[in-house]
C-alpha cells in the first residue's frame, strides 16, 4: 500500500514548475502572444491535474499510518472497524496511484492537433470504393458529434454503382481530433452482399485507413530549393479538360520522394496551400515512424497503430458487428458505429494502448 515507486524529488521538481508556470501566466508579454499563452496555460492545468492526485495520495497515506495505530487498540470493535477502513484506504491508494502513473507517462506532442486522414480503397474493386466513402461519412459523423470540423482537402470518386472513392483525403480540425482518432490507421475490412450480387454471396473488401497530425510550419521545417512545384490542367474522367487554365498543381519534396497533387479548386494557389498541408503531414508522420523505429525496433505496438498494412478491423454485415482485432472488442451495434457512434470504441482502444504504455513504464522502473 505504498507509492514509493514515485520520486519525490522530480514531484516537488514539479510544483516548482507549476509556481514558475503560474508566474509566467501573469506577464504582459505572454498575453499578448496567443499561441505561446494558450501553450503555457495548457502545461499549467497539466501539472495542476498532476499535483492534486500527488496531494491526495500523500493524504491518504497519512491516514493509512494513522489508522494502523488502531490495530493495536484494546477494543475489538475499533481494531475491526480499522481493519475496514485500511481495505477502503489501500483500494483508495492503488487508484489514486495509478492514476499518477498515467498522469506521469510522456504525453504525445500531437495528441493536441488537428488531424488529416487519408482512406484508400484496396482489394475488392467497386465494394472497396462503396466502404470507402462509408468511413468517410462515419469520421465525419463522429467529427459532427464532436463540435469538429471536416473539410474534403483531396478525391478521387469512382464513376460505379453507388457513392463511391478511390481515394478520399480530408482534415479534421478540432481539440485533440488526432488523439481521438489516432489508433484508426491500419486495414479495415468489411463483409458484406454488394449491392449488384445477384446470388446474395457475401464480398470481403478491405480498405486502408492512414490518420496523421496535421503540421505547423515549425513542425516541418524544408527549404525551397527541396520542393518541386509543376503546374497543369486539370482533368475529368477520361481526361476531358475541366477548366481552360493550369491550376492543378503536383508538389514533390526531393530529399523523400513524396508527392501529392491536388486539382479539386480552380484556383491554383488553393491547390498549393491543399497540396503543402498534406505533404507537411505526410513529412511528419513519416517522421514520427522513423523516431519510434529507431527508440525501439522489437517494440511492434509502437509501430503498429501506424503500419498501413495491419488489419485492425472488420465490418460485418450479415451479423451486424464490428470487432477489432487488436483488443479482441466485438460490438453489435454497426449502423450506429458507420453513423460516427465511434464512442465506445475510441475509448476502449485508448485505454488498451494507455495500459501497454503503464505496463511498459512499471517494468522499466522495475
Amino acid at each position: 500500500m505504498s507509492s514509493m515507486s514515485f520520486d519525490n524529488s522530480e514531484l516537488t521538481e514539479l510544483e516548482s514548475r507549476y509556481s514558475s508556470l503560474e508566474n509566467d501566466l501573469q506577464s504582459p508579454d505572454l498575453m499578448r502572444d496567443q499561441r505561446a499563452y494558450a501553450s503555457t496555460a495548457k502545461r499549467f492545468s497539466e501539472l495542476g491535474r498532476i499535483l492534486e492526485v500527488w496531494r491526495k495520495l500523500r493524504k491518504i497515506e497519512t491516514e493509512i499510518e494513522d489508522t494502523k495505530s488502531l490495530l493495536a487498540d484494546p477494543s475489538n470493535e475499533i481494531r475491526e472497524m480499522a481493519q475496514i477502513e485500511l481495505e477502503d484506504l489501500g483500494e483508495s491508494l492503488k487508484i489514486a496511484s495509478e492514476e499518477l502513473k498515467t498522469l506521469l507517462l510522456p504525453k504525445d506532442p500531437n495528441d493536441s492537433k488537428n488531424t488529416i486522414v487519408e482512406i484508400r480503397a484496396g482489394t475488392g474493386g467497386d465494394e472497396a470504393a462503396l466502404f470507402a466513402y462509408d468511413l468517410y461519412r462515419m469520421y465525419c459523423r463522429y467529427a459532427e458529434s464532436k463540435g469538429w470540423h471536416c473539410e474534403i482537402l483531396s478525391f478521387n470518386s469512382f464513376s460505379g454503382y453507388g457513392l463511391g472513392y478511390k481515394e478520399v483525403i480530408f482534415s479534421i480540425e478540432g481539440d485533440g481530433a488526432f488523439s481521438h482518432l489516432k489508433y484508426e490507421s491500419g486495414v479495415h475490412r468489411v463483409q458484406r452482399v454488394p449491392a449488384t450480387e445477384t446470388q446474395g454471396r457475401i464480398h470481403t473488401s478491405t480498405v486502408t485507413v492512414a490518420v496523421l497530425p496535421e503540421a505547423e510550419e515549425v513542425d516541418v521545417d524544408f527549404k525551397p530549393e527541396e520542393i518541386r512545384v509543376d503546374v497543369y490542367r486539370s482533368s475529368g474522367p477520361g481526361g476531358q479538360s475541366v477548366n481552360t487554365t493550369d491550376s492543378a498543381v503536383r508538389v514533390t519534396h526531393l530529399p523523400s520522394g513524396l508527392v501529392v497533387s491536388i486539382q479539386d479548386e480552380k484556383s491554383q494557389h488553393k491547390n498549393k496551400a491543399k497540396a503543402l498541408k498534406i505533404l507537411r503531414a505526410r513529412l511528419l508522420d513519416k517522421a514520427n515512424l522513423e523516431q519510434k523505429q529507431k527508440i525501439s525496433e522489437e517494440r511492434r505496438e509502437q509501430v503498429g497503430p501506424g503500419d498501413r498494412s495491419e488489419r485492425i478491423r472488420t465490418y460485418n454485415f450479415a451479423q451486424g458487428r464490428v470487432t477489432d482485432h487488436r483488443i479482441g472488442l466485438t460490438i453489435y451495434r454497426l449502423q450506429e458505429i458507420l453513423d460516427g457512434d465511434l464512442a465506445e470504441l475510441i475509448s476502449q482502444i485508448g485505454s488498451h494502448f494507455q495500459a501497454k504504455l503503464l505496463a511498459e513504464s512499471n517494468l522499466s522502473h522495475a
